[in-house]
C-alpha cells in the first residue's frame, strides 16, 4: 500500500519571464530514499527549496504526512520533521565540531543557543550529550570533537553538517548534494550513512550530481528536465528512460 510522507503536487514556481518548476509532481513513500536527478537547469535545486519553504511556490502544494505546508516558513516545516542540508555547508566555524552537532539538538520553538551550549545538568542536556556522542561517533568525528569546525576538511564538513541534521530527529531529511566537493576516501563513509538512515527508517530525499550513488542508494529516483518532472520509477526504469536519456545525457546513464 502507498504510504507517502511527502507529496510534491503541480508545483510552479517562475523569476521574472523565466520557469523554473513547471507542474512538478512527485511523491516520497515514507521509510524510502529519493533521489532527485537532472542536467544543470533542470530545476532540482529550485525544487529543493520549495518543499523546504525557502522559496514561495507561485502554484501547486507541499504535503507533508499529510498535512499541507506549501505556505509554511522553514522553520514551521522543521518542527514537523522537516529537516535539510545545505550544498555549501554553514557549519559555524568559530564553534568546535560537538558544538556545531548539539546545536541541531536544540527545540525548534527558539531555545536558546547559550543554554543549549552551557552543559546544564537538565535531563534534556544530558540527552542531547548523549546523542552528539553517538553521532560523532557514528560519523567517525569523535576523535575531532574539540576541532574548530572552520578547519575540518570538505568531507569532514560534509559529515558534521550530516550529523547536526540528524541530531534534529527528523521524519524526513533532505540532503542538497551531499558529495560535493568530498574526498573519494569519505564518500563511503557517507553513504554508509544514508543506508544506515534507511534501515533505521527515516526518509531521504537527495538531489546529486553522481548519478551512481543515487541508482546505487535510492529506491526511487525522480528525473527533472526544463523545470518539469519526465520520469519517475526505480532506478532501472529511470535508467532505461528514453526521454531522460536524451534530456540529460545524451543517451547513457
Amino acid at each position: 500500500m502507498s504510504d507517502p510522507i511527502l507529496r510534491v503536487e503541480d508545483l510552479y514556481k517562475s523569476f521574472g519571464g523565466l520557469v523554473a518548476v513547471d507542474d512538478a509532481s512527485f511523491e516520497v513513500e515514507r521509510g524510502t530514499v529519493v533521489g532527485l536527478i537532472g542536467p544543470n537547469g533542470a530545476g532540482k535545486s529550485t525544487t529543493f527549496n520549495l518543499v523546504t519553504g525557502f522559496y514561495d511556490a507561485d502554484g501547486g502544494t507541499v504535503e507533508l504526512d499529510g498535512e499541507d505546508v506549501t505556505d509554511l516558513p522553514p522553520e514551521a516545516r522543521a518542527t514537523r520533521g522537516m529537516i535539510r542540508t545545505f550544498q555549501i555547508s554553514r557549519e559555524l566555524t568559530g564553534m568546535t565540531v560537538r558544538q556545531n552537532v548539539r546545536l541541531g539538538g536544540q527545540d525548534h520553538d527558539g531555545e536558546n543557543v547559550v543554554q543549549a551550549l552551557a552543559g546544564t545538568a537538565s535531563d534534556r542536556e544530558a540527552e542531547i550529550a548523549d546523542r552528539s556522542e553517538e553521532i560523532l561517533k557514528q560519523l567517525e568525528l569523535w576523535d575531532l570533537r574539540d576541532e574548530y569546525a572552520g578547519n575540518l576538511s570538505g568531507g569532514q564538513r560534509k559529515l558534521l553538517e550530516l550529523g547536526r541534521a540528524l541530531m534534529a530527529d527528523p521524519d524526513v531529511l533532505l540532503l542538497d548534494e551531499p558529495m560535493a566537493g568530498v574526498n573519494p576516501s569519505l564518500s563511503d563513509e557517507i553513504i554508509e550513512m544514508i543506508e544506515e538512515m534507511k534501515r533505521n527508517g527515516l526518509t531521504v530525499l537527495i538531489v546529486e550530481h553522481d548519478i551512481d550513488m543515487i541508482m546505487d542508494i535510492s529506491d526511487t529516483v525522480v528525473g527533472m528536465h526544463q523545470g518539469r518532472v519526465l520520469t519517475s520509477g526505480s532506478p532501472e526504469e529511470v535508467q532505461n528512460d528514453d526521454d531522460l536519456l536524451e534530456a540529460y545525457l545524451g543517451g547513457e546513464v
